[in-house]
């Protein structure tokens, strides 16, 4: 089996999976609104179609390492860096391989296990792990040389591993679902098959995912000492230091950002000699996505104000004379500026139902000129993502294992100046455990947990990811909630109060809590104006 084969049973597995991802989606045990498994892994998958629609006669080897990469950067949420993880492994197997074999389709399979399973501090049975896993112990099994026949061997025993899910966790069992993750890659899967099989690309039925790609241009004309903005990859062909050819930019140029992975260097420079830009980095392979924009002629067409310069993707050269930068992810206008006021240099807009990507995370990186750059993902789903940018960047990163708003903001309230980088990330690591978060949210879809019976839209007051609290009432779960988290060593209460909760029900609820607990404990009601959660509860 050829390339180009390889690259359309891609491109129509991630059609598939955007067809399907409402569906995938309504998998999700967890009823709080959240960036689903559906979405998140049709968005991955969609950013590798884009890239593979470009190539015009690849090998097996190429269409792999496309694929790995343009899903590394476009990964959203665990599952979808999970997704990217599994193509990283096949791209390994079939580095420097024209055509696929039934073998390379085990090795490639096997090779995949190893990167998924490998990525995960504690794998959990019952999910995209397991399914992955007892599929390509089947390929392994193989001895037909038709890669076709072997694929659907390979995918009946996929689905057959999906379905025995609900009988390893019992999460699934009880909401009679089987796992959303493990369903997306048999659903990717199914979208290849359809190529194997000479049925053809499997079309969209709606519109895919687009990126979103942000010009750097965003200099005023006084401050554009070079005129061209130019980017380009390098698809390697040799081993070569990229240090050498980021130095080589240092020289004539500025804003200079060199990312390299296993297969790509990905080049931005600011310089009045483009030619020699790309001169110099054809000695390091050969050239795609070339792009070079005259950053005068564009700043006569178009002025750009001061707010939308804010919010242009900017490159920074690492100054070593600046020791810490902050990158967070948050979303509400309130606690953005709270982040930004506690020192974070860039915040990503993200969040709950809005996972941000990997290329979102590294550019917010990219963008501090530090020498070492904390981030702060504030949410469980966002770290895997996070982690995978610290991977490709050009400069130190270091992810803390923030899981919400709260604990972000504990660890920023932490950080010394005046004391080392390793100092900073144990106490900032300490800070995280000691604060406590409740948020206060709706049920996105009927559900059943822990015995109790959950309905769409009802109120859910959550303490330590676990559902404590349903009602009906917004200010009355959250104060029910408080009760919970609070103690006789309770210190400060902090709400931050959502976009869709009106001011005077948030004054109401602060004359309730400080009724209550007022003569003993702080009580401070902020306008965080977020999405999706009407409270989100600190309790230090």
């Amino acid at each position: 089996m050829n390339g180009i084969l390889l690259r359309d049973a891609i491109i129509s597995g991630a059609n598939l999976l955007v067809n399907r991802k409402s569906s995938i989606d309504e998998l999700n045990v967890y009823p709080v609104p959240d960036g689903d498994t559906g979405t998140n892994m049709s968005m991955t998958a969609s950013s590798a179609a884009t890239m593979l629609k470009a190539l015009t006669n690849p090998t097996v080897s190429e269409v792999a390492k496309t694929t790995a990469s343009a899903m590394l950067r476009g990964a959203r949420g665990n599952s979808g860096v999970i997704l990217s993880l599994f193509f990283r492994g096949m791209s390994n197997a079939l580095k420097d391989e024209t055509n696929l074999t039934t073998q390379l389709l085990a090795k490639s399979l096997e090779q995949s296990v190893k990167e998924t399973y490998g990525a995960v501090m504690k794998p959990t049975e019952g999910t995209i792990l397991t399914v992955a896993r007892l599929a390509s112990e089947k390929a392994a099994t193989l001895n037909t040389e038709d890669v076709s026949e072997a694929f659907a061997i390979i995918l009946e025993t996929a689905k057959d591993a999906l379905a025995k899910t609900p009988d390893m966790l019992p999460i699934l069992k009880k909401a009679g679902v089987v796992d959303a993750g493990g369903m997306g890659l048999v659903t990717l899967f199914e979208g290849m098959k359809s190529v194997f099989d000479g049925n053809g690309v499997i079309e969209l039925e709606g519109n895919a995912p687009k990126a979103n790609l942000i010009n750097p241009v965003a200099e005023t004309e006084s401050d554009i000492k070079f005129s061209y903005c130019t980017e380009f990859i390098v698809n390697r062909t040799n081993d070569k230091n990229h240090l050498s050819l980021r130095a080589y930019l240092e020289s004539i140029g500025d804003s200079v950002v060199v990312v390299e992975d296993e297969s790509i260097i990905k080049v931005h420079v600011h310089t009045n000699e483009p030619g020699n830009a790309i001169q110099e980095g054809l000695k390091f392979g050969w050239l795609t996505n070339m792009k070079i924009d005259n950053m005068r002629q564009q700043h006569e067409q178009k002025s750009h104000s001061a707010d939308q310069f804010k919010k242009n993707q900017t490159y920074v050269a690492v100054d070593n004379n600046v020791p810490v930068g902050f990158v967070a992810v948050a979303a509400g206008e309130g606690i953005v500026n709270l982040f930004e006021e506690l020192g974070a240099n860039k915040v990503v807009s993200g969040g709950q139902t809005m996972n941000p990507s990997t290329e979102d995370i590294l550019n917010a990186i990219q963008s501090v000129g530090a020498k070492n750059i904390i981030v702060l993902p504030n949410n469980k789903n966002i770290i895997m993502s996070s982690e995978q940018a610290a991977r490709i960047a050009d400069r130190n990163v270091i992810v803390l294992q923030t899981k919400s708003i709260p604990e972000g903001m504990s660890a920023m309230l932490s950080y010394d100046p005046d004391v080392e980088l390793e100092e900073n990330v144990l106490a900032m690591t300490s800070a995280i455990s000691s604060v406590k978060t409740g948020l206060v949210t709706f049920a996105a879809r009927d559900s059943f947990m822990d015995g109790k019976k959950i309905g769409k839209d009802e109120i859910l007051g959550i303490k330590d990811n676990k559902i404590c609290i349903i009602d009906q009432n917004i200010n009355k779960t959250c104060f029910r909630l408080i009760k919970k988290m609070t103690n006789s060593s309770s210190n400060v209460i902090t709400i931050f109060y959502g976009k869709d909760v009106l001011e005077q029900q948030a004054n109401e609820l602060y004359s309730s809590l400080y009724s209550k607990y007022g003569n003993k404990i702080e009580v401070n009601m902020l306008k965080g104006n977020q999405p999706v959660y009407y409270y989100i509860i600190s309790v230090e």
